[in-house]
This record gives C-alpha cells, structure tokens and sequence, in this order.
C-alpha cells in the first residue's frame, strides 16, 4: 500500500465515525476545530458552520501563494431497506473489499469524506513541502450546496482553490452544470372506502439508484416512475383508488424504492395481480442488462391496517397523469464536451402527506435557458393538473475556463507524476467551484479527487489505490509552487 494511504483511511475513519448526514455537522465540525486546535492551527467559523484552517507555510514557501483545499463535511445518507443503521447515531462501518472500500449496506460518505482525510493529512506530513494553505470545509452542501451560499467575504484569501470532490482519479473537472430544485404540490380529495374492499401494497425496489447528475446518463430506472407505470398498467384491467404513495429520498439521488397502497373491489384482486405479473415481466425485461435485480411486488395488507378512506378513482387518475407526464433523464447532450450530458431532470421523490401530493424534481443544465426550459415543462404539467409549483436551491453553472494557468500547471504536474495526460472534463453535477467563483472574484480553481463509484447510494464505494495517486499529484503540485 502507498506510504500515506493508510494515514488518510485512518483519518477518513475517525471522519465516519460521527454521524453527518446533512444539516447535522455540528459534531464533525467541532471535532475539526478541536483538530486544527491540537495542531495550533488557527481555526475560524462562520454562523453557518463552515470552516477555515490555516496551515503555515514549509520553510522555503514563506512567499508562495496562498492554496485553498476544499471540500464538504456532509454526506448523502442512504442505506438499503434491510440495513437497521441509525445515521443519527451510528458509525459508518466499514468494509474492505479486495481493492474498494465501501459501508455495510450504506452509503460510504467518501463523497466528501475523503477529501477532509486528504487535505488534514497533507497539512501534517512532514514529507510534503506546501504554501501556506487554508483547508476550507463547508456545511450542507448536499441539499444545495447551502453551506457555500453562505461563505461571507474576507473568509478565504487564497486565489488558488483545490476542490476534491470529483470522483474519477486522472479527470479534472473545470466546470459544472447549474441546478434548481421545484417541488410540484396539488391538494388531494379523499372520500370513503367500502368496507369489504381489498387492500394492496405495490413496491417496487432492488434498484441501483445512484447520483442524479453523474449516473444520470446510465439509464438507471427510476422507482417513482416504475411504480406510477405499473399503477397504470393495472388501472387498465381493474379500478384502483390510491391510499398512499412513496417513493424517493433526496433531489439528489436517483430513487431505488417506491411503494404505494391501493384499494379495488375484491372480485379485481385477480386482474391486478396478474396485469402486475405481466407488467413486471415487461419492465424486467426493458431493464435486463441495467436493472437485474428490479423487483415489482404485490401483497395483501394485514385487515388491521386497513383505512376507511381513499382516493377517487378520478383523483387516484389525475396523481397517476401528474406523476407520468413529469420528464426524468437525460434532455439533451452538450455540443463543447463529447459525452456529457447538458440538461437532465431527477423525479427524486414523491409523497403524500395528510391532503398532499408532494412531488420533488431536480433540474441540471449547464445552460440556464435550457435548465429555465425544462423547469418550464414541470411547470406546465404542474398548471395543467392544478397544482401549485414553486423553485428553490437555485445555483449557476461553473463555466469552464480553458486557458486557466491552474490548469496548465496541473496538466503539466499530472503528466511528469503519473506519466499520462489527465482528462479534462466538465461535469453534470454541482459543485461548490459554482458558487465559489460566484462570491470571490479571481480565484483559479480546478476539482479532482479519487475514483468513487455509485455515490449517493448504498453501493458507494472508493478505489483505494487512487487515493495514492491523488496524494502523489497534489504533493508534487504544491510543491511546484515555490
């Protein structure tokens, strides 16, 4: 194993063992902060959580520029339907798996963990000469990049910025797309339920899921749409009335499991099982080499469970419309990067909750008009069921700037390191470079990190022996600032 990997993973352990999902960093940060103390580094935080430690310069670099190395404290927390793990409270565990490394039936965190491990082992090792540096660590930056919204001005000096939250080793990434949430709302009528009706419960699960910007392109299904699919494949054979809805966990995770209770006359409950027999042959059949293990189930509901109230049909008809007449995937491809993918929308979540339909949708564009269009479309569909729409956790893209002396620096660094030429790419995801570049003018930056793959769910997992070649190319370049 390389020299320093074994320092970063017991770092990156220490990290996973306080609990961080997303708007729950107050332990990591305090354990941070008592970190730069124990070091004698000077420690600022900001009213919103996010951090700055400054870490002196090696003997020689006294004059060198100041290089910031960024990265988030939070994490996406998933974890399968089996998994009884409390992210309140519980310590990631973790597994080793030959050369990955990745949690015991959740998500893993090294998006953005290892960048944490990566930037405190840098500043304490002996070996690696460096500028002056400032490790900035923001909060909440997976439900919107928030804890980079708020950065304050005069909070970081250095015009040199390293994020590492890119997720394939040998790519740098210098540009991201923008995003937008918009949350579709209708209020919902429910009347009563015979007594003698039958109840089911339809799940739909065993999905791959994963990020809705990097994995977008995979064709990946999407359970919510799964779900609605097989409901209207059903209606077709048989009246349903819906009771309940679910399915999804976060705009930024494509959903792995949905499930829905529904109500028909029991002379029905044959036509609906076999119409959902059949229908899951189909879509297993439409997903065989992307999805194998998809699953659509359909089961009784114990009578005690029972409710005396459902959706209309007409309703129950007019939340199946909403639902499929709502994009998901990939709108169109960008014309400067082969390969990537410009304009995308997640269905990331639908729920009812008492007398609402509440449906979640992530928008991604590396161009405003077009993510301006595809928000449009929600919002029309929204009108045209009489819904209420409403938008939020907007960012603007991180346009590329290929002429960056960063990067020529880091092209150049790269290649006499590893001896190839690194990738240069622009990614369908946001990244705080994005918001970053937005609050502080002039600031150079470029994203790189170690190979992940599957972030955003259970199936993360990262390639430990990109983190010595990571390692290897950051030392080489900050010392190549002298």
């Amino acid at each position: 194993m390389h020299p320093q990997v074994e320092s970063v993973l017991d770092l990156f352990r220490q990290i996973n063992a306080i609990p961080r999902c997303s708007k729950n960093e107050k332990k990591i940060v305090f354990w941070l902060r008592q970190w730069a103390e124990d070091n004698q580094f000077p420690v600022q935080v900001d009213p919103a959580g996010n951090m700055v430690i400054g870490v002196p310069p090696s003997s020689g670099y006294e004059n060198a520029p100041v290089i910031v190395l960024q990265g988030h404290v939070d994490m996406v927390c998933e974890k399968s339907p089996n998994s009884d793990h409390d992210f309140a409270a519980d310590p990631t565990r973790h597994v080793f798996d030959g050369d990955w490394l990745r949690a015991d039936k959740t998500t893993l965190g090294a998006d953005n963990g290892i960048a944490i491990a990566l930037a405190m082992a840098l500043a304490t090792d002996n070996q690696t000469a460096h500028p002056p540096l400032e490790l900035l660590f923001t909060v909440d930056e997976e439900t919107g990049l928030n804890g980079a919204k708020l950065l304050e001005p005069g909070f970081v000096k250095g015009k040199v910025l390293l994020n590492i939250d890119s997720e394939t080793e040998g790519e740098f990434t210098v540009g991201c797309a923008g995003g937008r949430n918009t949350t579709v709302s209708r209020k919902l009528k429910w009347s009563g339920l015979p007594a003698d009706s039958a109840c089911l419960r339809l799940k739909v699960g065993g999905l791959h899921g994963g990020h809705s910007g990097i994995d977008i392109h995979k064709q990946r299904a999407n359970a919510n749409k799964i779900l609605v699919r097989t409901l209207n494949r059903i209606s077709g054979s048989s009246p349903v009335r819906l009771l309940a809805i679910e399915g999804g966990t976060a705009h930024n995770a494509i959903p792995r499991d949905a499930e829905a209770f529904i109500a028909c006359d029991p002379q029905g409950v044959a036509a609906v099982t076999e119409m959902t027999a059949q229908f899951k042959k189909d879509v297993q059949a439409e997903y065989a080499a992307i999805e194998p293990s998809l699953a659509v189930g359909l089961s009784a509901v114990d009578p005690g469970a029972k409710s005396d109230s459902a959706l209309s049909e007409q309703e129950t008809r007019a939340v199946m419309d909403l639902i499929l007449a709502l994009p998901h995937g990939v709108m169109g491809m960008s014309s400067e990067f082969e390969g990537l993918v410009e304009t995308s929308n997640n269905l990331a979540k639908v729920e009812i909750i008492d007398d609402t339909l509440r449906i979640l949708t992530s928008q991604r564009s590396s161009v405003m008009s077009k993510m301006d269009e595809v928000t449009a479309i929600i919002n029309a569909a929204a009108d045209l069921a009489g819904a209420e729409r409403q938008s939020d956790n907007e960012f603007a893209p991180w346009t590329p700037d290929l002429q960056s002396a960063l990067l020529q620096r880091c092209r150049e660094v790269y290649k006499t390191v590893s001896g190839r030429q690194p990738v240069i790419q622009s990614l369908h995801a946001g990244l705080e470079c994005a918001v970053i570049a937005d609050k502080y003018d002039g600031v150079d930056m470029i994203s790189f990190g170690p190979t992940i793959e599957d972030p955003h769910s259970p199936n993360e997992r990262l390639f430990i022996p990109s983190i010595g070649r990571v390692w290897d190319f950051m030392a080489a370049l900050l010392e190549s600032f002298k």
